[in-house]
This record gives structure tokens, sequence and C-alpha cells, in this order.
């Protein structure tokens, strides 16, 4: 996803001038071209991340489009504050880019695990926020984000992550795309956990168990009504995010269906359990130990369906 999003964003600054790409002191060779092709879009803020925001947010008032770029946490959690009151409440043209959502930077430890950064950042007010689940999904997401005068916060896999789709027809912010059709169980996934997510649809379709499998690169707007039609033709919803699931992904699933007053699915949320992980490892490695995995909503959707 990381150089997906690069490479998509060096072919949107050749037309676009007023593209300025920001990074916290990293992105030696991922960025390297696009410093070396037009350094006068490109500065390095130094590891000085609330720098970084509020001179994103004044280039911005001046009608620049930003991004701000850098690993985990360190594009919002380090520097909320300037988010908040430099960028969100100016409704400033800011793209904060985090590479390594959820526990991509796995062996690194909790200070690099992104694991409450979607609660935090959808709370904001004027911001969209994206989590694509490919690199289909995150040229898209770029693309999208850049023809949005307003804050977005984007939230990348780190590398190395596999296209579940081929290509996507009629691309909205705000809207969940379909990838399986059932009518028992229904999967809403976002960001790079997808490619569990439809092992899952796919191992639950090829047993028996008709699966639906969404996934949502926009969390902020939620697509409202895909989630309520969706309640309303299946059994049983499960969420799954590479991100606490307080907060998060699933709760604003939740917070859509609370309000149907007809029968609909119930939901099952499957994240990590409100808690820091004190074990470190490969991102698979902590997805599985934490039960962020495919095996997972199959266990649910069998328990369902007793």
């Amino acid at each position: 996803m990381r150089n997906v999003f690069v490479s998509t964003l060096y072919d949107i600054a050749k037309d676009d001038k007023d593209v300025v790409l920001i990074t916290g002191d990293l992105g030696y060779g991922v960025l390297t071209k696009f410093w070396e092709a037009y350094p006068r879009q490109f500065i390095n803020a130094g590891i000085a991340e609330q720098n970084m925001t509020s001179i994103a947010a004044g280039m911005a008032l001046e009608r620049k489009k930003v991004y701000t770029y850098s690993i985990g946490n360190f594009p919002t959690l380090r520097c909320l504050e300037q988010i908040r009151n430099d960028v969100a409440y100016h409704n400033a043209n800011v793209n904060i880019v985090a590479v390594g959502g959820g526990f991509a930077y796995g062996a690194l430890g909790m200070s690099h695990h992104a694991t409450e950064d979607l609660a935090i950042m959808r709370a904001l007010p004027n911001v969209t926020v994206f989590a694509p689940g490919d690199p289909v999904e995150t040229i898209e997401v770029t693309k999208a984000a850049n023809e949005i005068d307003a804050p977005c916060y984007i939230r990348l896999g780190k590398g190395g992550e596999k296209n579940v789709h081929t290509k996507i027809k009629n691309f909205k912010v705000g809207k969940a795309i379909e990838i399986h059709k059932g009518h028992e169980i229904c999967i809403f996934s976002t960001g790079a956990i997808l490619a569990e997510a439809n092992k899952a649809a796919v191992n639950l379709n090829n047993k028996g168990i008709s699966t639906s499998l969404y996934s949502f690169p926009t969390i902020k707007p939620i697509d409202k009504e895909t989630i309520i039609e969706c309640a309303k033709t299946h059994k049983c919803i499960i969420t799954i995010e590479e991100h606490n699931v307080i907060g998060g992904f699933g709760s604003s699933i939740a917070e859509i269906i609370s309000e149907l007053t007809e029968k609909h699915a119930f939901l099952r949320k499957i994240g990590l359990n409100d808690a820091y992980s004190s074990v470190v490892g490969s991102q698979n490695y902590l997805r599985n130990y934490y039960g962020i995995c495919s095996e997972k909503i199959e266990e649910i959707a069998n328990e369902v369906l007793k």
C-alpha cells in the first residue's frame, strides 16, 4: 500500500503544483523519487510531528494541498492537539497519512502499534477517515482524498499487502464495496485485514455457509445504507479490524444498528479487546495471537449457525 500511495501521489503532483508532501524524517528510498522530481513540493520537517502538522495547516490555509507522512501513531497521536486545533477546526486541506496501521510494526512494540487511531480520528469533526483494504483501494482513496477540500486521514499498510480486487468500478467516498454476496453471515472489514476477511468468506462459502463480504475503505462518513440493508437480510454481522474494538470500525457499525427499530442481525466484533499489546512479533503473529484472523471469523460464524 505504501508504495502504491507514493506512486499515485507522484502522478497527481506532476499535474498539480499545489500538492505538497511533508515527511517526519522518514521514507528514505520510498519517497526518494518524489523529492528528486518535485523538490519544491517536498519538505522534511524532521522528527517534529507537531511542527509538521502546524506547517501543513498554514500551507493549506494558503490554498496548498498538503500531505503529512509518517509511521504508526506518529502523525496522529503524537500531534493530536495540532490536528484538532490547527487542521480540523479550520477545516484545512491536510491529508494525514499513517503508514503501518495496526500491527504492521509489530516487532517494535506498543509505541509503534497503531490500534487507537481510527477511533480518535473519526471523533474529530470535519475529518474524512480512510482505511483502504488493499493496493487497489489505496489508489482510489488517494485520488479521492486529493479531491476533498477538507482534512482527511489515510491509514495504510506498511507494504506487501496482496490485492483482493482486480479493479473497482465507480469508487465513491463513504460507500462500501461488495466482494461476496450471501444471506446468512455478513462480514464487514476495514483496512489491511481485508485479505483475512476474504479468506474466511471464501472458506465459509465453500462449506455451504452463505456469506457476504464488504470492504469499507471509508469509515467516516460510513455507508449507512449498506449497513442497514445487510442488518435486515443477514443473521449476523461480523466486523473485523486491526484496531481496538472500542470506538473503532466495529463501534461505528454498532452505532447504526443500535438505532434500528425493526428486527435485524446481531453483531459480533473482532479486534483488539481493550488492551495494549505487551507481546511483540511479526504482524501475522500478533494478528493470530489476538484472534484478528480468518479462523476467528469462521469460528464465530459456526457458533452463530449452531
